[in-house]
């Protein structure tokens, strides 16, 4: 497993000299699923585990970073860098290019390999060499998951493309049960994917999901989305009321 660290550093390594020759930090946020592609390639390659389980981790992995990279690619195409990494270039002013390299890209990359230690577990294994009840409910558990996300996302898109609806808040489909149905399917994904852990004996690999989770929650995705929509959306607040944050729940009276 350590050498898989190397690898996504040198992969993010990359990224940060593309994002300096474009100026752009944001491309970060469009290669990070395709970064767990990367990495249970390189884990793939250097283990002898079961084939059939390693196969079919790979599979779903490379089905998630594809299409969330993709999704994150046409969302900001023709747009601006982030306003993350603006407020970031701004503070730090012409060292921003070395700090960067730190706290964005070399941060990243450990995220990165501490959320694929279930991957990793469940590729390298040797043993169960067949399929288990485990393999078959984290199959369960990661479909639900993507259906949930990219139905969501699909919502949303299609929701934001009618002129009509410009200037209102998305409160339709998913979204009437989860403020964050995206954010809730891609952990739900992640948690799946501990479970072919799980089948391995390698359940202290749980630290994964639960890194996922919480960067969802409290860091790069509830917690700041939530604050950027109070203040840009008054009708939020009423919104917020009403729907659960994260877990789906039946919408509460306003």
């Amino acid at each position: 497993m350590i050498s898989t660290l190397g690898v996504v550093l040198a992969f993010f390594f990359m990224l940060w000299v593309a994002s300096l020759v474009v100026r752009d930090a944001s491309i970060v946020d469009r290669f990070w699923g395709m970064a767990f592609f990367v990495i249970v390639s390189a884990t793939s390659a250097a283990t002898d585990g079961f084939q059939g389980r390693a196969h079919l981790v790979i599979f779903l992995t490379a089905v998630w970073g594809f299409r969330l990279s993709m999704h994150i690619t046409m969302r900001n195409l023709g747009k601006p860098e982030d306003y993350r990494y603006q407020a970031m270039r701004r503070h730090w002013g012409p060292r921003f290019w070395i700090v960067s390299l730190a706290t964005v890209f070399g941060l990243q990359a450990v995220l990165a390999w501490l959320v694929s230690l279930p991957l990793q577990a469940a590729i390298s294994a040797p043993q169960p060499a067949h399929i288990t009840f485990f393999d078959a409910l984290g199959l369960l558990v990661w479909t639900a998951g993507f259906l949930f996300e990219s139905i969501g996302d699909w919502q949303l898109a299609r929701f934001k493309s009618q002129p009509h609806n410009r200037g209102k808040l998305m409160d339709r489909g998913l979204w009437r049960y989860t403020r964050h149905p995206n954010y809730f399917g891609d952990a739900l994904q992640w948690w799946g994917l501990w479970l072919f852990a799980v089948a391995v004996g390698a359940w202290w690999t749980a630290i994964g999901p639960a890194l996922m989770t919480f960067l969802l929650l409290r860091v790069s995705g509830v917690t700041m989305l939530e604050k950027r929509m109070m203040r840009t959306r008054p009708q939020y607040e009423d919104y917020s009321r009403r729907t659960s944050a994260f877990f789906p729940m039946p919408p509460r009276k306003a």
